[in-house]
């Protein structure tokens, strides 16, 4: 066995596409493209971290038929939701810890619970990371328009622009998406906690009744009571709080060594941040009496601005509060741009998506994996024109399902592999499956009639089509798969058929080619009737014996057979088919080998200037051929 090992080098002529996406990177650059904590925290943090734009307002939309008094209740509501966030937390640091090379839902739960609770866990996880694309966008146009209002009417146009942005800076590779999403993400957390920490020192200052820089919009009077139900809906709808908390473990392999470590401080940084924002939002819109003004209406004010307009006023922190908070609410669907494709391309492995799934672009990424994740994030947006709160219903069932079936996965984790420590992992693993599957619960019950059914009844479909893949799959593997040695004695030649329509170099090439393989050669031309009804061949009958029969017996060859199929209706590939499949059926011990030869132009356009038989005839001939029809492509290349 000879082995050569080549070096292959990108082509130094500069395209549009090394504008958009850079210069193709080798595998060998790998390494290069991993990251840091620094980083990390914009890559796979921004999910979590701008949904404290969203969770709390979440949850105080709900509150609106209770007026004023809603606003009370959301300090309860967010203290709730910052312990569930800490055991969770807590709950991902072993599952770091277990498995340093991805520790994803999908990955933890196929492990330990089998591949079918694997798969539920995957299918729970896609969806989340497709919802969270598009919760995140509109959420930031949700914020820019609460800003500048006269944008509202172009409130979806922005939604997909901004999409589109993502894709492309995604397709570029994840350490530029993290360099770049770093200053945003940075500005966003600490104007937020600026803002926090002035509002905290007024209240204190002003006797926990702090007089707000610009009044904000006074509630709507209450119109329902307070009942046990419109909490636990308030609490379901501020739980979106918690999505993306997964995207570290899921996302391990892109760190640099020690990746553990890394990964570690990075979920510690995402989750304090976190909690401190969501703790401080929640006592300053008590503080301040803020409640949530009706989305998708004219006058539409998100929580967010409010609070900064009543702590710092209507001046260049404002601005520069709104718009950090517009551009990292919309950059948070990175998180799902960059685990996303890694979650498929496991899944892939396993034969449940695709193989498309496993391909690593021209950047390093599973390119394919981010094709789909926007166009089904753009999808959504449509459906729900860029709205967010209509799109929150759906929001939560899948991350919380998702966390529910990591968690129980590393308590039989643990049970199986023991070792120092183990009860206490356990316990902590166990608690986070507790707290998360009640809430998965709470959530599907209190969002059903609101959207989640669509979530519940997605999941298990998306279950079963992946379920479909695998199937077709291993039917194929079942069907191809061979252990004996090859049968290379005796091997007839193939009957070559070779349609021609006229004798031109084109035609001289394929006849070269068909004698390569066999003197079996049959040429089929179709024949139509000119404008006097007589059947008319054209110029391939007056060259034939001069042209092809006489060069053949002068080299030795069998001259080919020449066989006149007339159409009537002047079709040209479905007489072709038939005749192919004919000759099949005539000599079930041979192999029919189909000859199509076919221009190739120098650039895309000029195919326009020329029919597609050749192309129409291999798709026929590819759905109703047999395992002894071959289908052979002969191209000639024009000059350009």
């Amino acid at each position: 066995m000879q082995i050569i090992e080549t070096i292959a080098t990108p082509p130094e002529k500069k395209s549009v596409l090394d504008f958009l996406l850079g210069r193709p990177l080798s595998s060998d650059e790998d390494v290069k493209e991993q990251i840091r904590s620094s980083a990390g925290v914009s890559v796979f943090g921004l999910d979590a971290l701008s949904s404290a734009a969203y969770g709390p307002e979440a949850a105080l939309t709900i509150l609106i038929p209770l007026g004023l008094a809603g606003v009370a209740y959301t300090i309860p509501i967010s203290l709730t939701i910052i312990v569930l966030l800490s055991i969770v937390y807590f709950s991902y640091r072993q599952t770091i810890a277990a498995y340093p090379t991805g520790g994803g839902s999908y990955i933890v739960a196929s492990a330990n619970l089998g591949p079918r609770v694997g798969l539920f866990a995957g299918a729970a996880l896609m969806i989340d990371y497709i919802l969270n694309v598009a919760v995140g966008i509109s959420a930031g146009v949700g914020a820019m328009v609460s800003a500048i209002p006269s944008l509202h009417p172009h409130t979806l146009v922005l939604c997909l622009a901004i999409l589109l942005v993502l894709t492309l800076v995604n397709l570029r590779g994840i350490r530029e998406a993290g360099l770049a999403f770093m200053l945003p993400t940075y500005v966003f957390v600490s104007s937020l906690v600026a803002a926090i920490v002035v509002g905290l020192w007024k209240t204190w200052t002003q006797g926990g009744h702090p007089v707000p820089v610009v009044p904000t919009p006074r509630p709507e009077p209450a119109v329902a009571a307070v009942s046990a139900w419109l909490l636990v809906k308030a609490f379901s709808s501020g739980c979106t709080a918690m999505t993306g908390v997964e995207a570290v473990s899921n996302g391990v392999p892109a760190f640099r060594d020690p990746k553990v470590k890394n990964a570690h401080a990075t979920l510690k940084i995402i989750i304090a941040t976190l909690i401190l924002l969501l703790a401080g939002i929640a006592y300053l819109c008590r503080a301040y009496d803020i409640a949530a003004t009706p989305p998708g209406q004219p006058g539409y004010q998100s929580v967010l601005s409010q609070l900064t307009l009543a702590v710092t006023g209507r001046g260049v922190f404002y601005f520069i509060t709104m718009a950090a908070v517009f551009t990292v609410l919309a950059l948070s669907a990175n998180t799902s741009f960059a685990d996303f494709p890694r979650l498929c391309r496991a899944m892939a492995e396993d034969r449940w998506l695709p193989d498309l799934f496993t391909i690593r672009g021209r950047r390093l990424v599973f390119s394919f994996g981010v094709y789909v994740l926007a166009v089904l994030a753009a999808s959504l947006l449509i459906a729900f024109e860029g709205v967010t709160d209509r799109l929150i219903p759906l929001f939560a069932v899948g991350a919380f399902m998702a966390f529910t079936l990591s968690q129980a996965g590393m308590v039989m984790h643990w049970r199986r592999t023991g070792g120092r420590g183990t009860l206490s992992s356990m316990l902590i693993n166990g608690m986070g499956a507790l707290v998360t599957g009640c809430t998965t619960c709470v959530v599907i019950v209190a969002k059903f009639t609101e959207g989640a059914w669509i979530t519940v009844l997605a999941i298990p479909g998306l279950v079963w089509l992946m379920s479909a893949v695998r199937h077709h799959y291993r039917r194929i593997e079942s069907e191809a798969e061979s252990h004996a040695p090859a049968h290379l004695n005796d091997i007839p030649r193939p009957i070559v058929i070779l349609p021609l329509h006229r004798w031109d170099k084109v035609s001289e090439k394929a006849l070269q080619f068909a004698y390569t393989l066999s003197q079996d050669l049959i040429v089929v031309h179709i024949a139509s009737k000119n404008q006097n009804g007589a059947p008319f061949t054209g110029e391939l009958m007056r060259v034939w014996e001069d042209s092809v029969e006489k060069p053949a017996r002068e080299a030795g060859f069998k001259p080919p057979k020449l066989v006149i199929l007339h159409s009537p209706y002047r079709l040209v590939t479905s007489p072709i088919v038939r005749y192919v499949l004919e000759m099949e059926r005539k000599h079930p011990d041979r192999r029919i080998a189909v000859l199509v030869p076919e221009l190739v132009e120098s650039h895309w356009y000029y195919y326009f200037l020329h029919n597609q038989r050749a192309t129409a005839l291999k798709v026929l001939l590819y759905a109703r051929g047999t395992r002894r029809i071959i289908v052979i492509s002969v191209p000639w290349y024009v000059r350009s």
